[in-house]
């Protein structure tokens, strides 16, 4: 059984327009993998695909060697999938520790646990994973304020945190970074090599080609629905066509 996400031969059609094209794609444990391309690639179309909030119309996901292609995106999230989004969706109406809470509470038996603090078995207490994850991303100070009253860079950390305390084995993060300044973006790098590290399969859409270098192992590049090359991060990126596609997004 193969471990980690995979997709093969993905297609997802909007009318007669295909936004996602035939698309193959591998996330090992304890590699961060990076998704690139112009805007309007289909690369949040193909996260819908991933994550189970959209149903692919050909084409297969297997969660770790499992098919669940036909599987809702709340199965997938009970099988170790967790994702975030361009805009963070986050609960307004409950503060800061609530919203952890609750991903704390969808726990599975991930891999996060050791940069978590957490025993290698059994069910961690949710209060002690919503507590460690606010720790990580230095919201435990606002623990008890709405989220409502967190600004746009600390949104993003909060809905990080509430997928990690979920402790899973795939993360998916769309454009983690967008509103966060230098030093929560090398932070959050810092975050996503210990959760590598410690075996989890991160995939992650990202702009910052100089991140994406320093960060990912494998990088995709998406165009028009289609992956176009895939290597490692720093020989994709530099190479010519990829960087016209860039500088077309």
């Amino acid at each position: 059984m193969s471990a980690g996400l995979a997709a093969y031969g993905l297609v997802r059609r909007f009318g007669g327009a295909r936004a996602v094209d035939g698309v193959d794609l591998t996330v090992p444990p304890g590699r961060i993998t990076a998704l690139v391309g112009p805007n309007g690639a289909g690369k949040s179309t193909l996260f819908d695909c991933l994550s189970g909030r959209a149903r692919p119309d050909a084409g297969r996901v297997l969660l770790d060697g499992r098919d669940v292609t036909r599987s809702p995106d709340h199965a997938r999230a009970r099988l170790g999938l967790a994702r975030t989004f361009q805009q963070p969706a986050v609960f307004p109406g409950l503060t800061v520790g609530e919203n952890v809470r609750i991903g704390a509470e969808q726990h599975t038996a991930g891999t996060a646990r050791g940069l978590l603090g957490l025993p290698p078995h059994g069910r961690a207490d949710a209060r002690a994973a919503t507590t460690r994850a606010l720790r990580l991303f230095g919201l435990d100070t606002v623990r008890d304020l709405p989220a409502a009253a967190l600004p746009a860079g600390a949104l993003r950390l909060l809905e990080l945190a509430r997928a990690l305390a979920a402790e899973p084995r795939v993360l998916l993060l769309d454009e983690p970074t967008a509103g966060l300044d230098t030093t929560r973006t090398r932070h959050l790098a810092v975050v996503l090599r210990a959760l590598a590290a410690d075996g989890l399969a991160v995939l992650l859409v990202e702009h910052d080609p100089e991140l994406v270098a320093g960060l990912a192992h494998t990088a995709y590049v998406l165009a028009a629905g289609r992956m176009v090359l895939s290597g490692p991060a720093r020989a994709v990126l530099a190479d010519p066509a990829v960087t016209a596609l860039w500088g077309a997004g």
